[in-house]
């Protein structure tokens, strides 16, 4: 959507190096390119671009991706949409 990004440092994404197998299917499935290889293991190249959709988790063979999928991308699309109608609570005791 035009206009609409995610939130900063709000993803739900973690990443247990220690149980990567390397098997590179985050990077795969993953539709941001969040993920990396480097040398034998998966990196998050991109934490920020993750829109919590859930594939990486879903198709991890060893389940080494975590992420509550839906978390920070609704939150990031409703925020966005909130101050475009100047609805959202902003301290001034207003709404």
């Amino acid at each position: 959507m035009k206009g609409f990004s995610y939130l900063k440092n709000v993803a739900t994404l973690e990443l247990d190096k220690d149980t990567c197998i390397g098997c590179g299917m985050c990077t795969v499935v993953c539709p941001h390119q969040v993920f990396a290889l480097e040398g034998e293991k998966a990196v998050i190249r991109a934490f920020d671009a993750c829109m919590e959709c859930g594939a990486c988790a879903l198709n991890c063979p060893v389940k080494a991706i975590r992420v509550d999928a839906g978390v920070g991308c609704a939150a990031g699309m409703i925020n966005e949409w909130l101050d475009s109608l100047n609805l959202r609570r902003r301290g001034d005791g207003c709404c």
